[in-house]
């Protein structure tokens, strides 16, 4: 009798398990019960700047001087310019480019159409009781079938005769 109602628990647990709104294929969060301490940035000292006229305009929500910027400091640290990181719009040199990809058209809604469509193939390929019950990642079966076998394209490009000058060369079977 006890096994029985272990078994009915453990089925209910499963089954509840799987019943979740948004099908999460990956489980980053798993087993983390603690702050993650890589969030937390320090602030830059307080200094004054050489001219006043550079300090930004006070705004609720808005950038500050002292504010940490992570990724700009370790860009200049590699000695490259921080303020290619902003958003500048399309650089003139990439123009022939964009306007070559947009020869047919654009769509507008077409993140929101990829969202929608990512949600349906998730729902479709959602954890199983089991996996739920784990919490284990399903997101590598999931997009199994969509996965590119590099080794294997390499093979064919070689085979092709293109040049794949970083790869080793083709092995001989």
């Amino acid at each position: 009798m006890r096994a029985y109602a272990l078994t009915i628990g453990i089925a209910l647990t499963a089954g509840l398990a799987a019943c979740s709104g948004d099908p999460h294929l990956m489980n980053i969060e798993s087993g983390q019960s603690s702050p993650d301490e890589f969030a937390i940035l320090p602030t830059k000292p307080l200094t004054m700047p050489p001219d006043l006229a550079v300090l930004p305009t006070p705004t609720p929500g808005g950038g500050n001087i002292t504010d940490p910027t992570p990724q700009a400091d370790a860009v200049a640290a590699l000695g490259g310019n921080p303020a290619r990181l902003e958003n500048q719009g399309i650089a003139a040199s990439d123009q022939a480019l964009v306007a070559y990809a947009a020869r047919r058209g654009t769509d507008p809604a077409i993140r929101v159409e990829l969202a929608r469509a990512d949600l349906e193939w998730r729902s479709r390929n959602a954890r199983r009781p089991l996996e739920a019950l784990v919490g284990t990642s399903v997101y590598l079966r999931a997009y199994r079938s969509m996965t590119l076998d590099s080794q294997a394209e390499q093979l064919r490009w070689q085979r092709a005769g293109a040049r794949t000058s970083t790869s080793p060369a083709p092995s001989e079977e």
